[in-house]
């Protein structure tokens, strides 16, 4: 094993729990930095400059943003049981990615309806509810999401759907779990534990909950207690990764924007989480990117992106 996965997240965050199932899976150990859920997150942004959804991974001065990049990493860090089975490479990725996006803003466009909203904030400071919405508010600029009611249609349909695949096996495509499954239990699991109020949705489709039943009992692996002061300081006491070397095994540069490597760039989401960060682009292969910045508190770091739903610009000196 590497140095230690440091994992920042929260937690009632769906992408989150997605990771936290995956470190169950293939039984890692890892160390839990708990973030704010908005803004301002000082410790989050010394590290990745500027990405500031959840979750994120640091492994020493690599840093991973996006979580079908840290479902990669995971992969190449312990294989078995794997991610992606050789007969469900391209099914199960693009099952991942449409779960990761048209079954999550469904699913969040129904949990988020005035009841379901309440409970989540039943607890919390009477302005919780205001400023969550603000955040993501602004993270939310360049997306389009259904209405409640074309939501929750939509995710009756996605359900039945899924219902319809766990009918017939234990997981979505077999006996056992892969990345496609991690990737849709997560808003599902939502509606299930955190706005128990909306979970009747489930109710028409049970074999979808004996199906979440089973990818809850993997667990999350084992869990040490973690702060971000520790966080940041082990990314300034580690070298970053050469690319290559760095869990990301595919190296070749693959130039899609006429960008040359060395140049200072900008990546940031295409839709959903907008925020720039700027650095040197030091790898661009047919996965990911990566950027290398420099920051006082944290020293050099490589931030790495998957390429898929991120956008790539050159910074124009001035």
């Amino acid at each position: 094993m590497p140095a230690d996965l440091i994992f920042h997240h929260y937690a009632n965050s769906p992408f989150s729990e997605k990771i936290r199932l995956i470190f169950g899976y293939k039984q890692l150990a890892w160390k839990s930095v708990i973030v704010p859920n908005i803004l301002p997150k000082p410790d989050v942004l010394a590290l990745t400059g500027g990405y500031r959804k959840t979750p994120v991974l640091q492994i020493g001065a690599d840093v991973y943003c996006d979580t079908a990049l840290i479902c990669d990493v995971l992969e190449h860090l312990r294989p078995e049981p794997t991610l992606y089975p050789p007969h469900l490479k391209g099914v199960c990725r693009i099952f991942a990615q449409w779960a990761d996006n048209t079954l999550f803003w469904a699913a969040m466009g129904y949990n988020f309806q005035p009841k379901g909203a309440a409970q989540v904030f039943a607890h919390a400071p009477p302005d919780a509810a205001k400023l969550f919405a603000e955040d993501r508010k602004s993270m939310m600029a360049q997306l389009v999401r259904l209405r409640p009611g074309d939501a929750t249609s939509a995710y009756r349909s996605y359900l039945r759907r899924i219902a319809n695949m766990v009918d017939e096996h234990d997981y979505l495509f077999g006996a056992q779990p892969c990345v496609a499954d991690f990737a849709a239990c997560h808003s599902i699991w939502f509606t299930q534990t955190q706005v128990p109020v909306m979970a009747d949705i489930l109710n028409a489709t049970p074999s979808v909950g004996e199906w979440l039943q089973r990818m809850m009992s993997l667990g999350h692996g084992t869990m040490a207690q973690f702060d971000s002061a520790g966080a940041i300081a082990a990314a300034k006491a580690a070298e970053p990764q050469p690319p290559g070397a760095n869990y990301l095994v595919d190296s070749a540069f693959q130039d899609d924007h006429g960008i040359p490597l060395g140049a200072r760039v900008a990546v940031g989401g295409e839709s959903f989480g907008p925020e720039p960060t700027e650095g040197t682009l030091i790898a661009a292969t047919r996965t990911h990117y990566t950027l290398l910045r420099e920051d006082d508190r944290t020293g050099a770091v490589h931030v790495h992106f998957p390429r898929l739903g991120y956008t790539l610009r050159k910074v124009e000196a001035g």
